[in-house]
């Protein structure tokens, strides 16, 4: 089962900040007027202008008050600004690494209502070469995160192991052989390569002695061995070519499932490297 985060964070503000504002404007003033009356015993005023009979705010309205503005802060920038994001797989190999933690820019593709998903702010679209976390259009319960290769209208063809964009081969330099650590070891001596995705360079794994990695969604749909992408829609494939559940296996990402562009590494953790877990070079880094 997924833990659905956002929707908590949005029950606890609206929670936390509703006890408040009841408590503010039927409960608290009450209290205050009590303090301020005589007390039942003596009859004595209060004076010097301190409550006769004390009356202590409620332990659930003193917790509310204090966690409201901390919930709600973390809500708007969560659902407005950054978020971040951990990498589970090798998908997106040798750009991510599994235990990567990455941010995710939720505001480079316009605003969204948070838990309704819905847009009421547009800023841009995706463009080539964007590194993009979505919600997986099969189960939008689990986010995926994937390299946008094609934008609406464009045709994408996927054949011996390069990508052309509307009849366009991307370039590919040769780098050598891939030298995997941690938990990336199993991919150790795949080709890596520079693929140029209209200006964007990044580096890409290709495995030679596998056939086109390809998938049912390709086979069946690409017409003549090519792929339209529907207006309103992204094709999006994983560095790792070869081992990577993407578009060639499930088809589109529509517009509304995208979440946010990913920019930057702010953590790496791979329980599965020599000695100590974190991989100090890979923090800080841009992704590209």
């Amino acid at each position: 089962m997924n833990f659905d985060f956002p929707t908590l964070l949005v029950l606890a503000c609206l929670v936390t900040g509703g006890i408040w504002l009841a408590d503010a404007m039927l409960f608290a003033p009450r209290r205050r007027r009590l303090a301020l009356e005589p007390t039942a015993a003596g009859g004595a005023h209060v004076t010097g202008g301190a409550p006769a009979t004390p009356y202590k705010e409620p332990v659930i309205v003193e917790y509310s008050r204090s966690f409201f503005p901390v919930i709600l802060i973390v809500l708007l920038l969560r659902s407005f600004l950054i978020e971040p994001f951990r990498i589970p797989s090798g998908s997106m190999m040798p750009t991510l690494l599994v235990g990567d933690f990455i941010l995710v820019n939720k505001f480079a593709y316009g605003l969204r209502w948070p838990v309704l998903n819905k847009k009421f702010v547009q800023i841009g679209d995706p463009e080539r070469g964007d590194v993009v976390v979505f919600r997986f259009p099969r189960d939008p319960s689990i986010d995926y995160i994937k390299r946008v290769v094609g934008v609406p209208g464009d045709e994408i063809r996927y054949r011996n192991k390069t990508l052309y964009v509307n009849g366009k081969p991307a370039p590919q330099t040769p780098v050598g052989k891939y030298l995997g650590v941690g938990s990336g070891m199993g991919m150790s001596n795949a080709d890596l390569r520079l693929e140029d995705l209209s200006g964007v360079e990044h580096e890409i794994l290709v495995d030679p002695n596998s056939p086109d990695f390809k998938c049912n969604f390709y086979s069946t749909l690409a017409v003549g061995g090519a792929l339209e992408v529907p207006e309103g829609k992204y094709f999006v494939m994983g560095d790792n070519r070869d081992n990577s559940n993407d578009g060639r296996c499930w088809g589109f990402v529509p517009e509304e499932n995208l979440v946010g562009k990913a920019f930057a590494i702010w953590m790496s953790w791979d329980s599965q490297l020599d000695g100590f877990p974190v991989d100090w070079g890979r923090l800080g880094t841009r992704i590209d």
